[in-house]
């Protein structure tokens, strides 16, 4: 349970890197409270994406992960944070993501952020 709780922070707070950095990726709200709310709502989405699409994508996408050295995997990570935004959509969050390469690019900031907070953040397993 706490190495859940861990990912979920650490996704929120690589999206909140991620929103803050690309004018493109928004998160709208009336108050703080509300954002952070949805920021961690969306994280969570996030997260459930991460877990049961994101490994299909890769397995159909296995030949073309060997095919271009695993540069794919900026393509699947953008698509499972185009997923995200339309899944929050469909539940009425206010989170965007416009565009394929603006996902593409916030895809390797969180990636990247993601990891750094999960390094950072201790997991419960001592």
């Amino acid at each position: 349970m706490m190495n859940f709780l861990v990912k979920t922070l650490a996704n929120a707070g690589a999206l909140a890197v991620a929103i803050w950095l690309l004018q493109d990726i928004t998160l709208t709200g009336d108050s703080t409270a509300k954002k952070t709310a949805t920021l961690l709502i969306v994280a969570l989405l996030f997260g459930l994406v991460n877990f049961f699409v994101k490994p299909i994508v890769q397995l159909l996408t296995l030949p073309l992960f060997i095919l271009t050295l695993g540069l794919i995997t900026l393509a699947v990570n953008a698509l499972m944070l185009l997923l995200t935004s339309w899944l929050a959509g469909v539940l009425d969050l206010e989170f965007h993501v416009e565009g394929f390469w603006t996902a593409v690019l916030g895809g390797l900031i969180v990636s990247i952020v993601s990891w750094a907070l999960n390094v950072v953040l201790p997991d419960g397993r001592d």
